[in-house]
């Protein structure tokens, strides 16, 4: 952020900070030596980090109760809970949206704020497993656009929750963090939402999934293999249970 001390002072009363952190954040841009936005950061050039850090704590405490008493927790729909006592790691916990195939089941994340919170987004990602094109079915990062640029400072834990919801309601293909179930997504939508419906009963507690998927399921887990590396072999093999095996075998 560049500007004056008055762009400082106009910045810390829209996002909430004090005026010496404000002019801090004003002055990376190069303030005038002597001016008032060059006081400011000496005086807080002590410790900015831990004026940031409490910044950060103190935000998030107030968003982690507008959580708890809002209304889509109050439904069941999102949740969430600390890690730690410092605020600094959180779960979250999300519904699987209704009319799609992630319907029924809760999908628990991980979530990291940083000591720059809320001047840069928190980090997070599926703990649960999960078939979507904008989550990786392995490592569960996420592709969405408020988790990176287009992150606002105006923006909560709740608007982060619901976003991420309303994403398992509307994936985006043509922007994937999963390339593979993307591919599935855009060339046989049924087929993906078949096997993203298992995924979520296998993982996510969702009700009973398909019957012919569970039973190709079953009989390569009797040749010994493991349940969770038949689940992925398959599915990211279209189902053909030849395709699958030989993935199986060759890792």
């Amino acid at each position: 952020v560049h500007g004056d001390a008055r762009r400082g002072r106009h910045f810390g009363r829209a996002a909430g900070v004090s005026p010496a952190v404000a002019a801090v954040v004003t002055v990376g841009g190069g303030a005038r030596p002597g001016s008032a936005a060059a006081a400011g950061a000496t005086w807080v050039s002590a410790g900015p980090a831990a004026e940031m850090a409490n910044i950060a704590v103190q935000r998030i405490k107030r968003e982690f109760k507008e959580v708890l008493k809002s209304e889509e927790t109050n439904k069941n729909q999102i949740k969430v809970d600390l890690v730690d006592e410092n605020f600094t790691e959180l779960r979250g916990e999300i519904a699987g949206p209704p009319d799609t195939p992630y319907e029924g089941g809760r999908y628990q994340l991980e979530i990291k704020i940083p000591e720059t919170y809320p001047f840069n987004p928190p980090k997070v990602r599926f703990i649960t497993k999960i078939w979507h094109p904008n989550i990786s079915s392995v490592t569960g990062a996420i592709c969405l656009d408020i988790l990176k640029d287009q992150w606002a400072a105006a923006m909560t834990l709740r608007t982060v929750l619901l976003s991420l919801q309303a994403l398992l309601a509307a994936a985006e293909p043509d922007d994937p963090q999963d390339a593979v179930v993307a591919n599935q997504y855009k060339q046989n939508s049924e087929m993906f939402k078949q096997t993203a419906r298992l995924w979520a009963h296998v993982y996510a507690g969702a009700p009973v999934s398909s019957p012919e998927y569970t039973k190709k399921i079953e009989n390569l887990c009797a040749m010994g293999f493991d349940r969770n590396a038949v689940i992925v072999a398959l599915s990211s093999k279209s189902w053909d249970v030849e395709r699958a095996t030989e993935l199986l075998l060759s890792n």
